[in-house]
């Protein structure tokens, strides 16, 4: 008993001298920091208020920073939580509600309102994710922790805390108000500090760029960068086509869109093609078995966002559903038995009904969805794999 107690609190000691040592180390790489801060025009003033209540680095982005994914999320998984009843339904509701703000920013700047909230739904869910206070983080500190503490982003994150201090410096938010995800992205529409300094607007006439709590800052701070990139206005991201036999060798090849008519390729909703002369890519995402976009411009301006084929996709797919037009038509090689987009929800819809799962319905069968498909499995004397697939499901619905 005296030897466990004795164990117990020479660990304490231990612990408490190890994060002693590391708040010093951090407080001396701070310091070691500021000068090359005011060559980039910090004032001291500036860093005291930026850093006055800061003391150690913050654990939690040097955890999530440090994660790396155990699997691949197919294409088709992507979209089904990016595109569903759910996020259509909000974006229907926001529209209405940011009517004039959204054809104001369109006249603006040139950019469709249907990508707009597009991208607003896929960054932050119409800006539902900013309440949840547990998972932001204090910008300054964030960017602080991964320059002294992520090798692997270190250069990035002194460039984006010299330009958080900026956007500190020119009072349009405060220091309470300068949150953001572990790695910096701000705001309703996710941007990083030197993108804000970059294409931040104040489209609400205030004095400030507040992408935190404008929404019309924040839906034309993302219409303005897209527009800096390239935006071509009234041109369509790209189109859904049947690929003829024998054409899927063609992925990655551009011609010009009356050039792809030629070769056999329709659009696969039985619409005719637009804009004849615009040169397009042939992209079959999901492999030469699933189906093929001719994408235009537009839809690299959009990867200009977030340097992702599946962002891009998403962001034009869900526009489309939001402006009131037809979703996909082809189905993805989805493996046998797995689930669709509206299967998911009634999974989780019957999980909880069960008491099993008590997470949101919302599509996305993360780790809260998965440990309550085990619990049912165990319950039902099933293998308890926690595989969401459609045997599953029926087994639910009896």
């Amino acid at each position: 008993m005296i030897r466990s107690c004795i164990y117990f609190f020479v660990m304490i000691a231990v612990y408490a001298t190890s994060v002693h040592a590391e708040a010093a180390t951090f407080s001396q790489w701070l310091d070691t920091f500021y000068p090359y801060a005011a060559k980039q025009g910090i004032r001291e003033d500036t860093w005291q208020r930026a850093f006055a209540l800061v003391t150690t680095p913050d654990a939690d982005v040097l955890k999530k920073a440090a994660y790396q994914p155990e699997f691949t999320t197919q294409i088709w998984d992507y979209l089904d939580g990016r595109i569903n009843r759910k996020s259509i339904a909000s974006g229907h509701v926001m529209a209405a509600m940011y009517r004039k703000t959204l054809d104001t920013v369109e006249q603006r700047f040139g950019v469709d309102s249907s990508i707009l909230l597009a991208i607003w739904s896929m960054e932050t869910n119409y800006g539902a994710a900013l309440l949840r206070e547990s998972r932001l983080h204090y910008v300054p500190r964030a960017l602080a922790t991964l320059a002294y503490g992520d090798k692997r982003r270190r250069k990035f994150a002194r460039k984006q805390l010299v330009a958080a201090l900026k956007i500190l410096q020119a009072g349009d938010v405060d220091v309470k108000n300068l949150t953001g995800s572990w790695a910096g992205a701000m705001g309703h529409t996710q941007f990083i500090p030197t993108s804000y300094l970059a294409y931040g607007v104040d489209m609400d006439g205030d004095g400030r760029r507040d992408i935190w709590h404008s929404v019309p800052d924040a839906l034309a701070t993302a219409a303005n960068l897209l527009k800096k990139n390239g935006w071509r206005t009234g041109k369509p991201w790209g189109f859904e086509v049947r690929v003829p036999k024998n054409r899927a060798s063609l992925q990655g090849q551009t011609k010009t869109i009356a050039q792809w008519k030629k070769l056999g390729f329709v659009r696969a909703d039985g619409g005719q093609f637009t804009f004849p002369g615009e040169r397009a890519e042939l992209k079959m995402i999901a492999g030469k078995d699933g189906p093929g976009f001719l994408v235009l411009r537009n839809f690299f301006v959009i990867k200009r966002y977030n340097n992702s084929d599946f962002y891009a996709l998403a962001v034009g797919l869900l526009s489309e559903r939001l402006a009131g037009k037809g979703g996909m038509v082809q189905d993805w090689p989805r493996p046998e038995g797995s689930l669709k987009a509206e299967e998911k929800f009634a999974l989780q819809e019957l999980l909880q009904k069960k008491g099993l799962y008590k997470g949101n319905i919302d599509g996305h069968l993360g780790p809260a969805t998965i440990k309550a498909i085990r619990e049912f499995q165990r319950q039902q004397g099933l293998a308890e794999d926690g595989k969401p697939v459609r045997n599953l499901l029926k087994i639910l619905r009896q």
